[in-house]
């Protein structure tokens, strides 16, 4: 004798559920994306460092393969030592970044050599960064100033960013603001933050571009979502001062917060400051003691303690 038990609400609502789960299981396994990186794989193993390359870029991503830093980098090892230039300008970031492997600065700046002699353009771009701070080589403004050109005229929208901003100080260059503009406009349009954040301080300086804060404030917004912590303390400032967009105090502090969490000086001793007043957060001395702490390490040189008798 069989016993038939009714279905209730929430079987109703599970059976549907479960097979859209799984009709996107199957769904994504046959996506067109995930047979790429299978081809990717077989023709990185026979050799052809072109795939490894792209593959280690995938593997950096998650995209239609499960994120493997310490497998992307492997492959762009790979595909350096067989010539490909974009791949050793990736394994400088690698070393740079410790993604995957073990930081190390020296071996980043040698990547980034080869990369940028290898037309790899990206190379050239993180070359011309360190030159512009003096990290670890000579600090050459101009040296630096015509590796982002050699970058930007080969494609690299971040070293148009770089160049741009050069323009906008006119350190290395020329002060120019409405080069500057083309050049961050260029660049924030493909997508990079540092782009995003240097377009968004001409518009609210009204330099090069006619000056309209609300559209300042809605690059900041996307050069933070886009990774760039200066991004997120100039965001934080124009909430915290209502330029562009409604004052908000509270949204302002996790700007700060949120940069001062990518090791940015300028934001961790702005939330100093907050965490002083008791604007936008609670007041509590000591925490701002910490976060000024922290932006003295992360190089924000005014919140460091002087010496007494200074």
């Amino acid at each position: 004798m069989r016993i038939r038990i009714p279905p209730n609400e929430n079987s109703r609502r599970f059976v549907p559920q479960c097979f859209l789960m799984c009709a996107g299981i199957v769904l994504s396994a046959c996506h067109p994306g995930n047979e790429e990186a299978k081809r990717l794989g077989r023709s990185c193993e026979t050799g052809d460092v072109a795939a490894c390359n792209e593959l280690a870029v995938r593997l950096q991503k998650g995209q239609y393969v499960l994120r493997d830093d310490g497998r992307a980098a492997e492959l762009f090892d790979r595909a350096c030592e067989g010539g490909v230039g974009e791949g050793c300008a990736s394994l400088g970031v690698v070393y740079q970044r410790g993604a995957g492997v073990k930081r190390d600065s020296v071996r980043a700046l040698s990547l980034f050599q080869r990369g940028c002699e290898g037309r790899g353009m990206e190379g050239c771009t993180r070359l011309g960064i360190l030159h512009r701070q003096g990290a670890g080589v000579t600090k050459d403004v101009t040296r630096a100033a015509a590796l982002f050109q050699q970058a930007c005229d080969g494609g690299d929208m971040l070293g148009c960013g770089q160049l741009g901003s050069l323009y906008a100080a006119g350190e290395g260059v020329g002060q120019d603001f409405s080069r500057a503009a083309d050049l961050l406009q260029r660049s924030c349009t493909a997508k990079v933050a540092f782009g995003c954040l240097g377009l968004g301080r001409l518009n609210l300086a009204g330099t090069g571009v006619p000056r309209n804060d609300s559209i300042g404030a809605d690059l900041f917004e996307k050069s933070c979502e886009g990774g760039e912590p200066a991004g997120c303390v100039e965001r934080g400032v124009v909430l915290e001062e209502g330029r562009g967009v409604e004052q908000d105090f509270e949204h302002a502090a996790m700007q700060y917060r949120q940069a001062c969490g990518q090791r940015n000086g300028e934001g961790c001793a702005r939330l100093a400051a907050m965490y002083d007043r008791g604007t936008g957060v609670s007041r509590q001395p000591d925490r701002a003691t910490t976060f000024r702490r922290r932006a003295c390490e992360y190089g924000h040189k005014e919140s460091c303690e002087k010496p007494k008798g200074a």
